[in-house]
């Protein structure tokens, strides 16, 4: 379910210029309105919870694709800063947010039309740390790496946490991959980890937002 709430409504300290133009740019990314969100709550479970320590590719890693008899499509790929990679055949992927065995899925139905029944594996190469931006009524604004795997709770520690001017019913992460989501949460949840609030998993590219 969505709601409509003002976006970015900031009160007491001002936001740096930088902050302004990442959290305009991020407004633009395939929303169809920027005033909507989801509750964590009402997230698939696949997505709010670590499942079974499942991998989820994020920007930088280095991945290899292997098609099955088919060494000239088969290719390395480090995940641009636009969550995509190219394959021949294939075209261009998102790849960014995705497990590794979704991924091999979706290339597989991508070359149905080229390769009679393709079979497709992922492995990552390359593992980069989970790097997230905190913004707003927190004690640090910033950019900060979280080991994986990367919770909620410790990235907004690491920022120092709601401050004094904070809205604390309206805490946001704004996903960018694989596709565009604004996802609310409360501080009491998190504190009390309601529905495994707290540990909420991060990925790369994620903007934590405190109004």
């Amino acid at each position: 379910m969505f709601h409509t709430k003002p976006l970015f409504p900031f009160s007491g300290r001002s936001l740096g210029a930088g902050a302004v133009v990442l959290l305009a740019s991020l407004a633009a990314v395939g929303c169809a309105s920027a005033g909507q969100y989801v509750w964590y709550g009402e997230m698939p479970q696949a997505e709010r919870e670590m499942m079974n320590g499942d991998y989820v590719l994020g920007v930088g890693d280095g991945i290899h694709i292997n098609v099955y008899e088919q060494d000239g499509i088969s290719s390395s790929a480090k995940i641009r800063t636009d969550g995509k990679i190219a394959l021949p055949l294939a075209g261009e992927v998102v790849a960014a947010g995705k497990r590794p065995v979704d991924l091999s899925r979706e290339l597989e139905g991508l070359l149905k039309q080229y390769i009679v029944t393709p079979r497709v594996t992922v492995n990552v190469t390359t593992a980069q740390p989970i790097t997230v931006t905190v913004l707003g009524e927190v004690g640090k604004v910033g950019t900060i790496t979280v080991d994986r795997p990367a919770r909620l709770v410790e990235a907004l520690a690491q920022s120092g946490g709601p401050n004094e001017y904070a809205d604390k019913d309206r805490i946001f992460v704004l996903r960018q991959f694989p596709e565009y989501r604004r996802i609310r949460f409360k501080w009491s949840a998190v504190l009390r980890n309601e529905q495994n609030a707290a540990a909420f998993p991060l990925r790369t590219g994620d903007v934590i937002v405190i109004e």
